[in-house]
Protein backbone atom coordinates (compact mmCIF):
# COMPACT_ATOMS: atom_id res chain seq x y z
CA UNK A 1 0.00 0.00 0.00
CA UNK A 2 2.96 2.13 0.69
CA UNK A 3 4.37 1.98 -1.97
CA UNK A 4 1.73 2.38 -4.08
CA UNK A 5 1.09 5.85 -2.31
CA UNK A 6 5.20 6.29 -3.40
CA UNK A 7 4.42 5.61 -6.56
CA UNK A 8 1.56 8.03 -7.36
CA UNK A 9 3.53 10.89 -5.41
CA UNK A 10 6.43 9.96 -7.48
CA UNK A 11 4.14 10.40 -11.11
CA UNK A 12 2.69 13.14 -9.76
CA UNK A 13 5.78 15.32 -9.01
CA UNK A 14 6.54 14.16 -13.19
CA UNK A 15 3.94 16.23 -14.25
CA UNK A 16 4.87 19.28 -12.08
CA UNK A 17 7.39 20.55 -14.93
CA UNK A 18 4.30 20.14 -17.73
CA UNK A 19 1.69 21.92 -15.44
CA UNK A 20 4.44 24.74 -14.81
CA UNK A 21 4.61 25.00 -18.82
CA UNK A 22 0.75 25.19 -19.77
CA UNK A 23 0.34 27.77 -17.24
CA UNK A 24 3.00 29.56 -17.93
CA UNK A 25 1.85 29.96 -21.92
CA UNK A 26 -1.77 29.92 -20.64
CA UNK A 27 -0.53 33.36 -18.29
CA UNK A 28 1.67 34.99 -21.60
CA UNK A 29 -1.38 34.27 -23.94
CA UNK A 30 -3.91 36.36 -20.80
CA UNK A 31 -1.14 38.98 -21.34
CA UNK A 32 -1.21 39.36 -25.13
CA UNK A 33 -5.26 39.02 -25.10
CA UNK A 34 -5.26 41.96 -22.52
CA UNK A 35 -2.64 44.60 -23.86
CA UNK A 36 -4.37 43.94 -27.36
CA UNK A 37 -8.08 44.64 -25.49
CA UNK A 38 -6.31 48.03 -23.92
CA UNK A 39 -4.28 49.28 -26.90
CA UNK A 40 -7.57 48.68 -29.17
CA UNK A 41 -10.09 50.28 -26.82
CA UNK A 42 -7.71 53.15 -26.39
CA UNK A 43 -7.24 53.71 -30.19
CA UNK A 44 -10.92 53.58 -30.31
CA UNK A 45 -11.20 56.36 -27.49
CA UNK A 46 -8.36 58.48 -29.13
CA UNK A 47 -10.05 58.17 -32.69
CA UNK A 48 -13.55 59.49 -30.93
CA UNK A 49 -11.64 62.56 -29.13
CA UNK A 50 -8.52 63.20 -30.82
CA UNK A 51 -7.69 66.44 -28.25
CA UNK A 52 -7.18 63.92 -25.23
CA UNK A 53 -4.26 61.60 -26.50
CA UNK A 54 -2.31 62.53 -23.63
CA UNK A 55 -4.74 61.32 -21.16
CA UNK A 56 -5.31 58.19 -22.62
CA UNK A 57 -1.99 57.10 -23.77
CA UNK A 58 -1.28 57.54 -19.85
CA UNK A 59 -3.91 55.21 -18.98
CA UNK A 60 -3.77 52.81 -21.81
CA UNK A 61 -0.13 52.40 -20.74
CA UNK A 62 -0.91 52.55 -16.65
CA UNK A 63 -3.23 49.42 -17.72
CA UNK A 64 -1.18 48.04 -20.08
CA UNK A 65 1.57 47.51 -16.82
CA UNK A 66 -0.86 46.18 -14.53
CA UNK A 67 -1.95 43.51 -17.25
CA UNK A 68 1.23 42.50 -17.88
CA UNK A 69 2.60 42.59 -13.86
CA UNK A 70 -0.35 39.71 -13.57
CA UNK A 71 1.28 37.99 -16.23
CA UNK A 72 4.65 38.14 -15.25
CA UNK A 73 3.14 37.21 -11.16
CA UNK A 74 1.39 33.74 -12.97
CA UNK A 75 4.77 32.93 -14.59
CA UNK A 76 6.80 33.66 -11.78
CA UNK A 77 4.58 31.29 -9.97
CA UNK A 78 4.99 28.53 -12.20
CA UNK A 79 8.80 28.85 -12.05
CA UNK A 80 8.61 28.40 -9.08
CA UNK A 81 6.30 25.25 -9.28
CA UNK A 82 8.82 23.60 -12.18
CA UNK A 83 11.42 23.63 -9.80
CA UNK A 84 9.86 22.89 -6.17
Amino acid sequence: MLSLILNLLLEAASFAPLGAGLGAGLAAVGAGIGIGGVGGRAMEAIARQPSEVGAIRSNMILMAALVEGVALFGLVLCFILALA
